[in-house]
């Protein structure tokens, strides 16, 4: 039983050791934690306090770079206001100005304007003073004169307008009967012809589709470069072993043919050789031309005639009218040098109206 009492008030002891070991532990660590609460509170209070300044300051330097933009937005705004105010000052003094010399200029208007009267006042009694004698000296009164006037001038009106009348008719009927021949010949070249699509087509014939090939040229740069060269339409369809020449000008379908004949004996075609030979046969077809007109001028008695002229005589060999076509044929045989009788009557009949 002692033993048990011991071991009971033992135990009681140790437990109240313990507790209070316990609580002495517990007030330490409560009193730690509460220093540290107070640091951790102290950090953040001047944590909060530091960013409350740097905040004061941002916004402080915006408010000032506020105020500063606007000071600047008013005294820029004072600026312009100063300056148009000055403009509006510079043009008050020039209206004023102008309102000075408008007044100036509308008094001496008035001076002139009355010295002006006076003078139209005094013009009038010389004039009535000046009728008056010419009535006594011409035993006649001003409507009188004027009457007399007035039927000389009739008179000398007719006779003008006669004489301009009489002129215009003569100049009408002279002028008539050329304008007549002219609008006939003319009528008769763009009506009378009833093959004129035949007449306007020349066939260039070829051995073969590879010559039609390089006649054509790469991406047809060879046709496009001899259509611009010539002002020619070339026309290269299905049509076996021919190439087609379409256009209203004789001269430039012969040009077009014979450039062509020139290029396929020669076997080089590209465009700048192109050039070349039509440079080349337009030159010798021109020579060609006026040595035809000049022999065809002999021909025909005719002499002294200007250069001009003769070339057109020349052209017009190659000249598609009353349904006939002058152009040769492939293959061209050189020009002859005497000149059929049929192309002898033609030229004489277009050259009449102009020789009468």
């Amino acid at each position: 039983m002692y033993y048990i009492l011991t071991a009971i008030v033992a135990a009681a002891l140790a437990l109240a050791i313990y507790i209070l070991i316990k609580k002495s532990t517990l007030k330490g660590q409560s009193e730690a934690i509460i220093e540290k609460a107070r640091i951790e509170a102290e950090n953040i209070k001047n944590e909060k306090i530091f960013q409350a300044k740097e905040k004061f300051l941002q916004l402080k330097a915006d408010h000032e770079k506020h105020v500063n933009e606007k000071n600047a937005q008013i005294r820029e705004t004072e600026q312009r206001l100063k300056q148009k105010e000055n403009t509006l000052n510079q043009q008050t003094n020039e209206l004023n100005k102008r309102l000075s010399d408008a007044e100036n200029a509308k008094k001496s208007l008035q001076a002139q304007r009355e010295i002006l009267e006076k003078k139209t006042d005094e013009f009038h009694k010389l004039t009535a003073q000046v009728n008056k004698q010419l009535e006594t000296v011409a035993g006649m009164t001003a409507a009188e004169a004027k009457a007399m006037l007035v039927e000389n001038m009739k008179a000398e009106a007719r006779t003008e307008a006669q004489a301009y009348i009489n002129e215009t008719i003569d100049e009408a009927r002279l002028n008539a009967a050329k304008e007549a021949k002219r609008i006939v010949i003319n009528t008769i070249q763009r009506t009378a012809t009833e093959t004129a699509i035949e007449n306007s087509v020349t066939t260039f014939p070829i051995e073969n589709d590879e010559i039609k090939g390089r006649i054509i040229g790469r991406e047809g740069r060879n046709i496009r470069a001899l259509e611009a060269a010539t002002g020619v339409e070339i026309v290269v369809d299905d049509t076996p072993d021919a190439i087609l020449l379409s256009a209203f000008d004789p001269v430039r379908r012969e040009v077009a043919r014979l450039a062509l004949h020139q290029l396929v004996v020669d076997g080089r075609i590209h465009p700048a050789r192109i050039e070349e030979v039509v440079g080349k046969v337009r030159k010798q077809l021109e020579e060609e031309i006026l040595e035809t007109g000049k022999r065809t001028c002999i021909d025909l008695g005719i002499h002294g005639m200007n250069i001009e002229l003769v070339k057109l005589i020349g052209r017009m060999k190659y000249r598609s009218s009353y349904g006939l076509a002058s152009t040769p044929s492939w293959p061209r045989e050189p020009v002859s040098c005497t000149i059929s009788e049929r192309y002898r009557k033609r030229i004489r009949s277009s050259l009449t109206p102009f020789l009468e």
